[in-house]
């Protein structure tokens, strides 16, 4: 290796070969041995983290629908993803004799995948047998993200080269979001891992085409479509990247363009056709979601509907046909409406109705580390003047980044970088090759390479042990992501384990939180005495207009992002107020007395909604007129009375009600006003 970049690693690796194996000359392993280092700091990394973290808000289910999938061949639980990560991380409990919760009749799919999980999760030893049984799953998940380094090591070093791949491995190792999504039961480092491995195969294959390197290929591909429905992005990924096969300079003549043309587009077919047996194998060969006649709630004829133009016809053909699994299809046309119908975005400490284009390249400017972006930025400059020369290379590391992150961004769906995780690998292996390139053209560049490796790793380390909300020192460090970001990237509601040691240390005598995960998640579960305040997932508590003592609110609630806007938010007094503390850069504490008129009008907003869905208008009007004499200047609580008073047909009071209402809309966000004005219109119509 000639590059100054690798001298670190081969020193250590040759310090424990010459103590292990004296006069054994591993020259040539030395690469490999600073792999394997840097492997296990990575592992070491992932085993502390998780360590100190409670379940985050997606665990519980993922790990309950795997397990189920095991056990009862049941695919129908969480049909919103795909079963390859869920399986791998409950293959560790299947030799524990767990406790599983009974069934939900008649529950809408999500609602029991989540209640079950918790159930599943807390009903075997309650915190502690908890903490067991993810420290388990996560430590398999973990390995995913360990193959994901091992593959970019091999890519890289076949690329660039040894000090290449090693000065990869480093910025990949030492990358906070890979650290704090890495050994999650979820399915973004899945899907990561196999999209990556898919790109590589296919660069091994059009290099070196055979039968083997194929199989390879359909392998990958299966694998990715089996982690995250979102792989589906593989196929126009792989389709333009055979595109600049075919038109490359390589191929002058006609001839030999449509000969290759003919040759890759053939390899496409047969690789995508491995890929559906892989799929279809992981859901063993089977059609129907759920085993011994069970049923999808709804239906996946009736859950389809929801979608637009002619895509239910295009679902149901394809169930009709048996093209592939129902489950997998369930989760497609889940994917396929919550992108149509978005979440409410936060960003910049603002709160819009749905998603905005510009998210995602945010997030990871505010989420990456200084150093990275420093590293890409003069990678790039590197690339455009010339000094990196592999053509081919370059298209296969800039264009999949590059595609996933304009068809993400279009996806409506603001909640996390964690959709990103992707491109990382492939800008790490650019990155590398780039950086390696200058240092061998002038020996200054190396020293200035090292020097932002390690401030990309010192960087990182701020946010340590828990690395969700490491945002770099442009915006502030982790202890400011939450006024950019929220939802999990800053918080996933894993705090529990240190909120319970914050305050056993203090001791609060009278304390309240407004946790994020609730019901998802149980507060009181890790033995948290605080009572619960409302959420937007939860209410219908008794909370006194004004509460004295020790007030805890996680980030995402903080930020007003779930509520839909901050008019609607009960919380948005404590934005203005110095916190006493601040838990993991996710939960918020504060102390003293406060004025909650809003969160107590919505216990009596949650308990009259409950009882009109019932049929009980008269009981709902009593709890509606509480909630608006607590605050009138909570929407909610206009909306409900006016609801309550038009079931009891008292048009002119409730006319009054939605004219309050609409009178507090106007002070909404623009774009969010634009849809609730309407609506409320509509009810003022006679």
């Amino acid at each position: 290796m000639n590059s100054q970049i690798a001298i670190p690693f081969l020193a250590i690796a040759r310090s424990i070969i010459e103590v292990c194996v004296p006069g054994l000359s591993l020259r040539k392993y030395y690469a490999f041995l600073g792999a394997a280092l840097l492997l296990l700091v990575l592992l070491g990394e992932l085993t502390l983290s998780v360590r100190r973290q409670s379940p985050a808000y997606d665990e519980a289910h993922h790990l309950f629908a795997g397990y189920m999938s095991w056990k009862t061949s049941d695919f129908g639980i969480n049909p919103e993803h795909p079963p390859l990560v869920k399986s791998l991380a409950a293959l560790p409990l299947l030799s524990m004799n767990l406790k599983v919760p009974p069934m939900r009749l008649n529950a809408f799919f999500k609602v029991e995948a989540y209640l079950d999980g918790r159930d599943f999760l807390f009903g075997n030893g309650g915190a502690p047998g908890a903490d067991r049984i993810l420290f388990r799953a996560r430590m398999a998940a973990a390995t995913l993200s360990l193959l994901l380094g091992l593959l970019l090591f091999l890519a890289a070093r076949e690329i660039f080269g040894d000090a290449a791949a090693l000065f990869s491995l480093a910025l990949f190792v030492f990358e906070p979001n890979i650290i704090a999504h890495g050994a999650y039961v979820g399915t973004d480092m899945g899907v990561a891992c196999f999209l990556f491995a898919t790109i590589y195969a296919l660069y091994r294959y059009v290099k070196q085409p055979s039968p083997a390197r194929l199989c390879v290929l359909g392998l990958a591909m299966g694998f990715a479509l089996a982690c995250k429905h979102s792989a589906v992005i593989l196929f126009p990924m792989v389709g333009v990247l055979i595109l600049t096969e075919i038109l490359g300079p390589q191929l002058a003549a006609p001839s030999s363009r449509k000969s290759r043309f003919l040759h890759l587009a053939t390899a496409f077919v047969v690789a995508t056709a491995i890929a559906v047996v892989i799929l279809w194998s992981f859901y063993g060969f089977r059609f129907s979601a759920r085993p011994a006649g069970m049923q999808l709630n709804p239906p996946l004829a009736e859950y389809v509907l929801g979608l637009p133009g002619i895509e239910p016809r295009i679902f149901l053909a394809l169930a009709r046909w048996r093209i592939l699994p129902e489950s997998y299809l369930y989760g497609m046309v889940d994917v396929g409406l919550l992108s149509a119908s978005s979440f409410p975005t936060y960003i910049f400490g603002k709160i819009h109705a749905h998603g905005v284009w510009y998210y995602l390249p945010v997030a990871f400017i505010v989420k990456s580390t200084a150093a990275f972006l420093v590293l890409l930025l003069l990678s790039g400059l590197a690339i455009a003047a010339g000094r990196l020369r592999s053509r081919r290379e370059i298209l296969f590391l800039s264009i999949p980044p590059l595609l996933y992150l304009i068809v993400a961004s279009r996806g409506g769906i603001n909640i996390g970088a964690r959709h990103l995780l992707p491109m990382f690998p492939f800008l790490a292996l650019l990155i590398g090759g780039a950086m390696i390139a200058l240092a061998r053209q002038k020996r200054s560049w190396a020293s200035i390479t090292a020097l932002l490796l390690l401030w990309h790793a010192v960087s990182a380390s701020r946010s340590a042990p828990v690395y969700l909300a490491y945002s770099n020192e442009f915006w502030g460090g982790p202890a400011n992501t939450y006024k950019y970001l929220t939802d999990s990237n800053t918080d996933w509601a894993q705090q529990l384990i240190a909120v319970r040691g914050y305050l056993d240390q203090r001791g609060p005598t009278d304390c309240y939180f407004a946790y994020f995960a609730e019901p998802i998640i149980q507060f009181r579960s890790y033995g948290i005495p605080c009572k619960p305040l409302p959420t937007a997932n939860i209410g219908g508590f008794a909370i006194p207009p004004t509460v004295h003592g020790t007030v805890l609110i996680s980030a995402s609630t903080l930020s007003g992002f779930e509520f839909g806007s901050a008019v609607l938010n009960p919380y948005s007094q404590f934005q203005k107020l110095q916190p006493t503390a601040v838990i993991q850069h996710g939960v918020f504490v504060y102390d003293g007395a406060f004025d909650m008129r809003f969160a107590s009008a919505l216990g009596h907003v949650t308990r009259a909604e409950s009882l009109l869905a019932a049929g009980r208008p008269g009981e709902a009007l009593a709890e509606a007129q509480a909630a608006a004499q607590i605050d009138p200047e909570a929407l909610q609580a206009q909306m409900i009375l006016g609801d309550a008073l038009a079931a009891l047909r008292r048009p002119q009071e409730s006319a009054a009600a939605y004219q309050s209402a609409l009178s507090l809309a106007t002070t909404m966000e623009p774009d969010i006003a634009a849809e609730w004005m309407p609506q409320i219109e509509q009810k003022l119509r006679p």
